[in-house]
C-alpha cells in the first residue's frame, strides 16, 4: 500500500488549502485515516482523524477551521483547511490503518504513511 499526498503550498494567513491523500497498490480496506503535521523544531502531532464510519476527531488548535473527509470507494482522504494561521505551517502527513484478508482468510493489518506535503502560511 502506498499513499500519495498532495495539495500543500504557500498561502497567506486567513486563506484556505485542501490536502488530499490517495492509497494505491494492494486492494485494502482502510479503517482509520489520520493527518499529522510536524512544524520546524517541534514533534509530530495528530491533527485530525476519521474512522471508516465517518467519526472524526481534531486537535483543539484546528477545531472549527479544519475538516477531514474520506471517500471509501476511492480510498482517499482530504483535509480542508480554512482560516489558516502562521502556526499551521508544517509538513503534513497522511496515515492509513488498513487491513485485508490473505489467501488463508486471515486478516492482515498494517499502517502506511504518506511522503508529506509542506504547508506554509505567511503572516
Amino acid at each position: 500500500v502506498q499513499l500519495q499526498a498532495s495539495g500543500g503550498g504557500l498561502v497567506q494567513a486567513g486563506g484556505s488549502l485542501r490536502l488530499s491523500c490517495a492509497a494505491s497498490g494492494r486492494d485494502v480496506s482502510i479503517n482509520n485515516w489520520n493527518w499529522h503535521r510536524q512544524a520546524p523544531g517541534k514533534q509530530r502531532e495528530l491533527v485530525a482523524g476519521i474512522t471508516r464510519g465517518g467519526s472524526t476527531n481534531y486537535v483543539d488548535s484546528v477545531k472549527g477551521r479544519f475538516t477531514i473527509s474520506r471517500d471509501n470507494a476511492k480510498n482517499t482522504v482530504s483535509l480542508q483547511m480554512n482560516s489558516l494561521k502562521p502556526e499551521d505551517t508544517a509538513v503534513y502527513y497522511c496515515e492509513a490503518d488498513w487491513m485485508y484478508y490473505n489467501d488463508n482468510g486471515s486478516p492482515v493489518v498494517g499502517r502506511t504513511w504518506g511522503q508529506g506535503t509542506l504547508v506554509t502560511v505567511s503572516s
